[in-house]
């Protein structure tokens, strides 16, 4: 007699992080077929990398910043061709135990290193006192390739000693003879979890971005790249300026260049000639990965909060040894767009002053791509989630407008925009010089005035949002007349 019929709405779009930084470094810890990982302590990366190689100091300064940062993303760039390898699945407890091997005299497995078939057998593992003593006993056997045992992620990993597009590693799988050893290894093709990464050839810095913006785009905003070339980074900027969604690269210099009015060849005077926004260079004569520990600081802003968003200048950077400049070598450096956490005579240090190559500051730039994120994210959600249509009809048109100026109000709650006088060419009812008392407008012309070309193909009128930005005070002045 009564029937209900309920229809839950989709889950709605996530926003893109801004939060969340990439270093790619050159280490061989990560493997070309998973390419990242995320971290979310210092600890799991020292886990995984030890506590020299560069990704972890990186991530030291990444960690150290005040607030925390949540979480890291790493990479692998493949600077050099790699290595083929099959990695296993997750060793089940029973055959972790080193008694549960000892009782083999009699192993077999086959598997095939760059096509080549090799037929193990008679593998006794009851003098070996642990799973490297297992693969002590394979590697005997094993020609052109070595397993090992991976404890931080209970596996077992055997790489090919080639590299290159040739470089493979095939599933383990059994002889027919002796006790199989390819599901006790899981690396048998049968099991969840086993994988094979194939070798590749040396990619270029650019090459191995664009790899990252394919596959993974939507999960990282700013980026770090270790073991770059003055070449590299001047291709890796251009493709991140024109990088769709955006992100945000940052560059440390060790250039002594940098602080000499004169010098042209340094890699902060070449960017700032090229007027990039989505990238930022920060001197540093003692640590070469400084402008991570600038990222984190500016990545932690929290876009929801109420008064959260910062600048750059004043700001610290823990771990980072400021530096002490002549009031000459700061205006080079100034004059070269870049940025230095330095020494002032007050017994201070402070990052300065937080600007891009374009000399448009940093905090800016982010806020902008936040903004238009935001913008996108709402209006999406709006169609995505409407259970019904949105009609093209000014009535229509009003509900996009409102997601568009919610995305606006919530950037004036977290301090991005204020309201201000607009002092650019005017639309609608604001005209150059009227004062913004929301801190931004949105404009939506009539559908009647929509050519009949865009109504066919279903395009709403153009909507035109002024936004003010509420800025921020660095330097102040201040008169002081004294009367005796």
């Amino acid at each position: 007699l009564v029937n209900v019929s309920v229809n839950l709405t989709p889950k709605p779009a996530v926003f893109p992080n801004l939060s969340t930084c990439l270093i790619i470094g050159t280490s061989t810890v990560i493997d070309v077929t998973t390419r990242m990982r995320e971290y979310t302590s210092l600890a799991q990366v020292a886990a995984d990398f030890g506590t020299s190689a560069p990704e972890y100091l990186a991530a030291v300064l990444w960690f150290e910043q005040v607030p925390q940062p949540q979480n890291l993303l790493i990479g692998r760039w493949a600077q050099t061709a790699s290595h083929g390898q099959l990695i296993g699945g997750a060793v089940s407890a029973a055959n972790q135990l080193i008694s549960t091997w000892q009782v083999i005299s009699t192993g077999s497995m086959r598997v095939s290193i760059d096509n080549s078939v090799e037929t193990l057998s008679g593998l006794d593992f009851t003098l070996a006192s642990n799973l490297n003593g297992v693969c002590s006993v394979i590697n005997l056997q094993l020609t052109g390739a070595v397993i090992s045992w991976d404890a931080v992620n209970g596996r077992f990993v055997i790489t090919s000693n080639s590299t290159g597009t040739g470089s493979t590693v095939s599933f383990v799988s059994a002889t027919g003879s002796g006790t199989d050893i390819s599901n006790m290894l899981e690396m048998a093709t049968t099991l969840e979890g086993a994988y094979t990464a194939n070798g590749i050839a040396a990619e270029s810095a650019v090459a191995c971005v664009t790899i990252f913006d394919n596959q993974f785009s939507s999960q990282w905003y700013g980026l770090v790249m270790i073991g770059t070339t003055d070449q590299d980074v001047m291709a890796v900027a251009a493709y991140i300026e024109a990088a769709a969604p955006a992100h945000f690269y940052g560059v440390t210099t060790q250039e002594a260049g940098v602080l000499v009015s004169t010098d042209t060849s340094n890699l902060a005077y070449a960017l700032k000639q090229l007027g990039y926004t989505h990238t930022t260079v920060q001197y540093s004569s003692t640590n070469a990965y400084a402008v991570t520990s600038l990222l984190a600081r500016i990545l932690t802003t929290n876009w929801s909060a109420n008064l959260s968003t910062i600048d750059l200048m004043y700001k610290q950077e823990p771990g980072i040894v400021a530096e002490s400049l002549s009031q000459t070598q700061m205006n080079s450096l100034l004059g070269n767009n870049a940025n230095v956490f330095v020494n002032y005579n007050n017994s201070t240090a402070i990052i300065q002053p937080g600007i891009t190559p374009s000399g448009q500051y940093i905090d800016t730039v982010i806020g902008c791509d936040w903004l238009r994120g935001a913008i996108q994210t709402n209006v999406y959600n709006l169609l995505y989630g409407s259970p019904t249509k949105i009609p093209q009809t000014d009535a229509g048109m009003h509900q996009i407008a409102t997601q568009v100026e919610a995305a606006c109000v919530s950037g004036v709650n977290n301090g991005l925009l204020a309201p201000g006088q607009w002092n650019s060419q005017g639309v609608g009812q604001i005209k150059q010089g009227d004062y913004l008392s929301k801190g931004y407008y949105v404009y939506t012309p009539p559908i009647s005035s929509q050519a009949q070309s865009d109504r066919a193909a279903r395009v709403s009128v153009p909507i035109q949002v002024l936004a003010k930005l509420a800025g921020a005070i660095q330097t102040v002045e201040v008169l002081c007349s004294v009367n005796p």
